[in-house]
């Protein structure tokens, strides 16, 4: 029982520390049950190329952000519920090496750790973790690929477009179809579709997309008329998520610490010994980030 309101309160002391990197812009962390597993490091695949991102792995979500001051400040905040997540093993890549993709309904992108252990340690324990999960909330195990979002390629990919072939300057920009992910001019992609998994309202939808789009919307449409037909709710609303990528400006940084893991297993009947991640996080720092902004 001792050990137990031991665990309990160091794991809310960490959770606590966690949130407060992000600041006043991040959410709240700490719930009841939610256990920290682990921390670390990755590389992730934005637009303009690989940027080392921090990662936050809990028992039922995965929380990662921009590193700011390491250690101490992050932002950008950003929570994917562990159930929505597919992980695919990929060979090593020119620009990246030991990667896999994370895959969700709304948001793709490829990561990449220091080594073939620490990526297999993270794929594993995220495994792990969405199992549980899963079963705890008695969820369907559903891999269907075209619920899930498409990857972005990245701008350095390609100089000319990928539907015309003209090549991209300073008045031709690079835009992304949301349903590809492939990397068109405005030309293109001036259609727009609307895309229920990643957005409530209407995305950039390239030119060979588009008609497909049409097609499976006037499908749902039809299904949506008769199921109102005989029904006095309306259909729920939709989430609305991000439409476009949240990198675009951020400097790159260069920040990189090896991925820990706790010693506890994810089950809650375990509450074995363990040490913190990180020694600051015992004594989170008071109002840092009001510290850095003076």
């Amino acid at each position: 029982m001792a050990e137990h309101q031991i665990f309990t309160n160091q794991n809310r002391e960490r959770i606590r520390a966690v949130a407060s990197s992000f600041g006043r812009a991040g959410k709240m962390l700490l719930k009841p049950g939610r256990i920290l597993v682990g921390e670390g490091c990755l590389l992730k695949m934005c637009r303009r190329g690989p940027k080392p991102k921090v990662f936050f792995l809990f028992n039922d979500i995965l929380v990662y952000g921009s590193v700011m001051v390491p250690g101490r400040w992050n932002n950008k905040q950003k929570i994917i519920p562990l159930e929505e997540v597919q992980q695919e093993d990929l060979e090593d890549g020119m620009a990246m090496a030991n990667q896999w993709l994370i895959r969700m309904p709304h948001k793709s992108f490829y990561v990449s750790a220091s080594s073939p252990e620490e990526k297999r340690s993270w794929m594993g324990h995220i495994e792990k973790c969405k199992a549980l999960q899963v079963q705890t909330k008695g969820l369907p195990t559903d891999n269907d690929s075209e619920k899930f979002a498409a990857t972005w390629i990245p701008d350095m990919a390609s100089a000319i477009c990928m539907r015309c072939s003209k090549r991209f300057s300073v008045a031709i920009r690079r835009h992304h179809c949301r349903r590809c992910g492939y990397i068109v001019c405005r030309a293109c992609s001036k259609s727009r579709a609307l895309l229920p998994n990643i957005s409530s309202k209407p995305v950039r939808v390239c030119q060979h997309c588009v008609s497909s789009t049409e097609v499976e919307q006037r499908r749902k449409r039809k299904k949506v008329k008769h199921w109102k037909k005989n029904s006095v709710e309306d259909s729920p609303m939709q989430p609305e998520f991000e439409t476009s990528s949240d990198e675009e400006l951020e400097d790159e940084n260069r920040y990189q610490v090896p991925t820990k893991w706790f010693n506890n297993q994810v089950e809650k009947e375990d509450y074995s010994p363990y040490s913190f991640i990180k020694p600051e996080h015992i004594n989170p720092p008071v109002n840092g980030l009001n510290q850095q902004l003076l």
